[in-house]
């Protein structure tokens, strides 16, 4: 049978693995796909280095369009990345009746409902494994695998420079600052980090899985997110002595009868966890089912082969599925187009999740008292209490001010409660004169 015929847009770092990889592995490939898959016109715009990389044998164009208008290309992968000319693109290959496999995890998160919705209608088909988690096969695992069960919820360490940056500034009790010109000059940040440190990365991942796993529209605006650029060694080294670990998790959860929680931030895992010894820029993914229970998918989240990889799976699907009957196809988002519900993303305020506190406060009498009071009037059950003398403080950070014998740091950790009644706790114990420095609040998760 003829190979299939693939078209490249975009010949960066994923782009120059998924041609080497596809080169390389073409005949364990072809044995698995049933047909052979050959990338034979690329669109980049340095087409001298393009040409550079794949050689004299396919064709290299400055401008995407050719690509789309070449009526031998079946398959076209999309690795430009952002939302202007990548969604522009991906349209126009659907309208043109070619399959797409992208990698472009911040495209489907803000724009997936309408790419996914012209794919269906024009009888193609739209793959993104290589969208969240790099390498991990975990959209294959929430589509096809785990289609037997109600996911329940579903936390993952998505993003590989916070989870590089978090395990530096454990390991070497470094504040954020630091640590990040380390990850720069190690390439593990960008020269621009904002979308990794900000939470926003992780967002776009965790909108997808949570699409997948409860069949629902992808709905990326009303994700909360919040970044790690406030935490501090101090709370990383507190956590550690409490029995957890700090990790930026994009986390999503079904509340019955109410609606879906959608949040990134850094939150408290009990060190005994199998996430929370997920170390360096490495990723994993806690998925919750009703009928399995708990599984775990970890893997390099990020890279040109690992990425790579889950890239050629897609087109190794497509080119199975290629031809069969696109009612029969696995939808892209698990459920069946007609089966979509609109289940409302909770806001942030509704979300019920416990908590871990620290303020520093004045060493005298009544502190505790007034502090445990204002938390119980607001219903907020206290599950661990600690202080620290200002002697026992290894350092300071900018947020806590400086450590003198009469301040202490007292750090609570609370038993599950909705978020707005702990906001409003928080500015009713920011206010008390005691309280020497704004409060440190980090969310926790047993992911038990």
């Amino acid at each position: 049978m003829k190979a299939i015929q693939v078209g490249l847009l975009g010949i960066g770092t994923v782009g120059s693995g998924t041609f080497n990889v596809l080169q390389r592995n073409q005949e364990e490939i072809k044995r698995r796909a049933g047909r052979g898959i050959e990338i034979t016109m690329v669109a980049d715009l340095d087409t001298e280095r393009a040409q550079q990389i794949v050689g004299s044998g396919v064709k290299v164009v400055g401008d995407a369009r050719e690509v789309l208008a070449n009526p031998d290309i079946e398959i076209v992968i999309e690795l430009i990345g952002g939302y202007g000319i990548a969604r522009t693109l991906v349209m126009e290959a659907i309208a043109a009746g070619k399959h797409v496999v992208t990698a472009n995890k911040a495209l489907l998160a803000v724009h997936g409902t309408q790419i996914f919705q012209a794919a269906h209608d024009k009888g193609v088909m739209v793959a993104f494994e290589a969208a969240v988690a790099g390498g991990i096969p975990i959209i294959k695992a929430l589509r096809e695998g785990l289609t037997a069960n109600r996911i329940q919820w579903i936390a993952g360490i998505i993003n590989g420079t916070t989870n590089f940056i978090l395990s530096e500034m454990r390991d070497k009790g470094l504040d954020f600052d630091v640590v990040l010109k380390e990850a720069q000059a190690l390439g593990y940040a960008e020269a621009d980090p904002t979308f990794d440190i900000e939470g926003v990365d992780a967002a776009h991942k965790a909108t997808i899985m949570s699409a997948i796993a409860y069949g629902i529209p992808v709905q990326f605006d009303k994700a909360y997110v919040e970044g790690i650029t406030k935490l501090s060694a101090t709370d990383i080294r507190y956590a550690e002595q409490l029995g957890y670990r700090i990790k930026l998790l994009g986390i999503t959860k079904r509340r019955e009868g109410e609606g879906v929680e959608l949040r990134v931030h850094p939150t408290l895992v009990p060190a005994k966890r199998l996430i929370a010894n997920v170390e360096g820029a490495m990723n994993a993914v806690v998925v919750n089912g009703d009928a399995v229970g708990t599984t775990l998918y970890y893997g390099k989240g990020a890279g040109s082969e690992p990425t790579a990889s889950a890239v050629i799976a897609d087109l190794v699907d497509v080119t199975r599925l290629a031809t069969s009957d696109p009612q029969h196809r696995v939808p892209h988002l698990a459920f069946q187009p007609g089966q979509m519900r609109d289940v409302s993303v909770l806001p942030m305020e509704q979300v019920i999740t416990s908590y871990y506190l620290r303020l520093r406060v004045k060493d005298e009498a009544g502190v505790l008292s007034n502090v445990t009071r204002i938390l119980a009037d607001a219903g907020i059950s206290i599950n661990a209490v600690l202080q620290r003398e200002a002697d026992d403080v290894a350092g300071t950070d900018a947020g806590a001010g400086e450590p003198t014998p009469d301040h202490t740091d007292l750090i609570i950790l609370t038993h599950d409660t909705r978020e707005g009644a702990m906001s409003t706790a928080l500015a009713q114990l920011q206010a008390l004169p005691s309280v020497l420095a704004p409060i440190v609040r980090i969310r926790k998760e047993e992911l038990a």
